[in-house]
């Protein structure tokens, strides 16, 4: 199976047309094999226009949605990243082409250790891998430039939000209706941090993240 070819097919019909022409993002995704970071029995599809889990509550987005929330995420190569369950860490080697340093949180040791050796097996020396909870974030490395969730989820965490330094972003999928959702980057400045919906986007939900439910008489 010709990965490579089908790695520049994805880019050339998911990822250009659909307004992702940033060199550096098209770079990061020209050569980063995607099919490293899916199950053996999906590596066939791992181009293709799909969703694909890749452990228990963690899943790739689409191609074309990672794209657009990278592109979002508006990327600049002295920017500090973080990856809030990052699962297989396909976006984190993805920002590691393009950002100075990204460190992928999971709260699951062994998906850390997959990271680890993942990363190292395909050299991607700007990323590391480190077990936390995910609704703290990691406040002892903080400051981030981008803050990226990849999942949807109906409530972030104001841990979140503190770790954002001054013009940082943080980007994830919200649910704005049954099946329907957004990718929505929020910025922080000053005192203030404010956001905007990037695209229309459902890709699967990260758990642990929804709201309480509130009493109604």
């Amino acid at each position: 199976m010709d990965f490579a070819k089908m790695r520049r097919i994805m880019v050339d019909s998911q990822i250009r047309p659909n307004d992702v022409t940033d060199p550096e993002i098209v770079s990061a995704f020209l050569n980063t094999p995607r099919e490293a970071f899916v199950p053996k029995p999906d590596q066939s599809i791992a181009y293709a226009e799909y969703e694909i889990e890749t452990s228990d509550g963690r899943a790739l987005w689409t191609p074309r949605d990672l794209g657009k929330m990278i592109k979002a995420l508006e990327p600049e190569p002295s920017d500090i990243a973080l990856v809030i369950g990052a699962g297989a860490g396909y976006e984190t080697a993805l920002l590691g082409r393009i950002v100075e340093t990204v460190i992928a949180l999971e709260d699951d040791e062994a998906l850390v250790d997959e990271m680890t050796r993942r990363f190292a097996s395909l050299g991607v020396d700007r990323a590391v891998a480190v077990h936390g909870d995910l609704k703290e974030g990691l406040p002892d490395q903080a400051p981030f430039d981008i803050i990226l969730v990849p999942g949807m989820i109906e409530q972030a965490p104001e841990t979140w939000f503190n770790q954002l330094a001054e013009g940082g972003r943080l980007g994830l999928a919200v649910p704005v209706g049954r099946d329907l959702g957004r990718g929505r980057v929020y910025t922080h400045s000053g005192d203030i941090t404010s956001y905007r919906d990037a695209f229309d986007a459902c890709p699967p939900k990260l758990p642990g993240f929804d709201k309480k439910p509130s009493f109604v008489f």
